[in-house]
């Protein structure tokens, strides 16, 4: 079993920038990618960036892409996602999870461990 624990989450106006971060306890050795999400009020659980815990390839949602920066230090089981140029539609909470399989990068269903969750409100 992996835990998850989210950070940095906040209150920020359109166009500026938040750090989140994550850090991960546990069977960590079980990890292949660590990923977050995201899930606006009403909205199902969207995939927003991916980072493959061995060989540091990463992968971006679309709607993120240019402005969110997902990055990892293994050593010390943490993963953060430098976001830029924050949009109103960006609001949502997000979460950390850690998955041990390969074959899937952005299936929520693929990710067997998931943190609490931090807000993210991005005012306009």
């Amino acid at each position: 079993q992996v835990q998850l624990v989210e950070s940095g989450g906040g209150l920020v106006q359109a166009g500026g920038s938040l750090r989140l971060s994550c850090a991960a306890s546990g069977r960590t050795d079980s990890i292949y990618r660590m990923g977050w999400f995201r899930q606006a009020p009403g909205k199902e659980r969207v995939f927003v960036a991916a980072i493959s815990w061995g060989d540091g390839r990463t992968y971006y949602a679309d709607s993120v892409k240019g402005r969110f920066t997902i990055s990892s230090v293994n050593t010390k089981n943490m993963v953060y996602l430098q976001m830029n140029s924050l949009k109103p539609e960006d609001t949502a909470v997000y979460y950390c999870a850690s998955t041990p399989r390969s074959f899937t990068y952005n299936q929520a269903a693929a990710y067997d461990n998931w943190g609490q969750g931090t807000q993210v409100t991005v005012s306009s």
